[in-house]
Parts: C-alpha cells; structure tokens; sequence
C-alpha cells in the first residue's frame, strides 16, 4: 500500500486515539515518512526496538511532542535521538537547522544520521554525548525534550534552557508523570509547569550503561564480553566419565564393563 496513505490511515487514528491531535504535529507526522526509520510495521501504533534501545509508538511521540508546544524557528534540543523519528518531526515543526539531537550510544547516533539523511534531513545535528550533559556548544535551546525517564531533570539540561524555555520529560522510573517543567531559582532548579498524565519510558543512561558500552561493574562486563564471543565455562560434564563406585572402593569394587 501507498506509504501516504498508510501514514494518513495512521495520524487518523491517533486523532481519534488522543481526543483530538494538534494540528501542525498532524501535518508534521502525515509528512515525515516513518518507513524511513522504521523497518518492520512502521505505520503500526507500537512500540519495537533498534540497537538495544525502544522505539517510541506513534502515539507516545505525539504525546511528547504536543507537551513540547514547539513554535517555528525555536531552538531545540532532542536527548536520545534513537532512530531519528523524533527529531525529524521537529524537523518539520520548527525548521530543520534549529534542531539538535543527541545520543550516548555511537551505533544509534550513527543509524540516526543515516536514516534523517535518507529521509532528507540533513540540516539535524546529531551527536554523541552523555544526554545528561546536553550540547553545551549550541545553548541555549528554547526547547529540550528528552526521550527518557529519571527522578528529576539533569541540572544541566536546565542550565542550557532559555529564560522562558521548556524541557519536556517523563518524571519518575520506570513509570512517570509526563511533565513539562522550567528553570527558576528554587533548591530543586525548576518548576512543573504542566502535566500530561503517565507515560513509561526507558531510564536516561549514563556513560557506561548504554549497549555496547563500556560496564563498570567487572562481572557484568565479563559475562557479556563472554558471551559476545561465544564463550562457555566448562560446566563438569565436559570431563571424562569417571566411574565413582571404583573411586569409593579404592579401584578394588567392581568396574563398568
């Protein structure tokens, strides 16, 4: 079938699934063509997984992105780029040399660029980074969403905010509040300015966590080192057969024959 009509038959549904879409995220995922970095059911409302990481249904993205209330032009700021869906859509929404992505696993920044290149997405500027730490180079960002959960927004994401900008993020692990917050000068940094109702999302990692990376914690690295080589600890049962009744009689009792 027709990838346009599949998408229209897509954005339909989330309309009547939501109660109503925002109008320029509608116009904006009705464009995007999501095969581009979806491979298998791409126009399903479901969730999948690439490289270790969970690909964001449909709907959940049109959630995050009509909390972002994103305006043309604004500076934004996507923390876990994944396969480069997201970033696309904003793309559309705010121009695509205002949006900046970043990603802590090399493999999936790498397949992210791929994809918004082929899809025609060039402008994006995708890197690899602890999304903890944001881009510094390129604050301040009017926007910031962050396509994973944590207890509380990283201090620096805030930091790299503009005086009257938003980060969008589920607050809460595993399942949160999706939640859009601004900076201020309370003890905590920022205030919750707006809910959005539950929503589960993958943990925000840190370097070390990410598949593929490098484990801090020595068992576990070996076991997967291991494991990734095809390694198998010797169980026992690899030894030759030994014949336990002439070992407790000294060699003297009987003998398999």
């Amino acid at each position: 079938m027709d990838p346009a009509v599949l998408r229209e038959d897509m954005v339909d549904g989330l309309d009547h699934a939501l109660g109503g879409l925002d109008e320029a995220v509608g116009v904006a995922m009705r464009t995007v063509p999501r095969h581009a970095f979806v491979e298998e059911q791409p126009y399903d409302n479901r969730t999948g997984d690439h490289a270790g990481t969970d690909v964001l249904a449909p709907r959940t993205v049109a959630r995050l992105l009509e909390a972002l209330a994103v305006d043309d032009g604004d500076e934004t700021l996507v923390v876990g780029v994944g396969v480069g869906y997201t970033a696309a859509l904003l793309a559309e929404l705010v121009g695509e040399r205002h949006v900046h992505a970043v990603d802590i696993a090399r493999r999936l920044v790498l397949d992210a660029r791929r994809n918004l290149g082929r899809a025609g997405y060039d402008g994006v500027l995708v890197d690899r980074r602890d999304g903890a730490d944001g881009l510094p180079e390129y604050a301040p960002f009017d926007r910031v969403l962050v396509e994973a959960s944590a207890v509380r927004p990283p201090r620096a994401l805030l930091d790299q905010l503009t005086p009257d900008g938003r980060l969008v993020m589920p607050l809460g692990t595993p399942e949160g509040t999706l939640a859009a917050v601004e900076a201020d000068d309370s003890p905590e940094g920022y205030a919750v300015a707006e809910e959005f109702g539950p929503v589960t999302l993958a943990p925000l990692l840190v370097e070390g966590e990410q598949a593929g990376g490098v484990t801090r914690n020595r068992t576990e690295r070996e076991d997967r080192e291991f494991a990734e080589q095809g390694y198998f600890a010797p169980t026992g049962w690899e030894h030759e057969w030994i014949d336990w009744d002439d070992r407790l009689d000294g060699g003297r009792g009987h003998r398999r024959r």
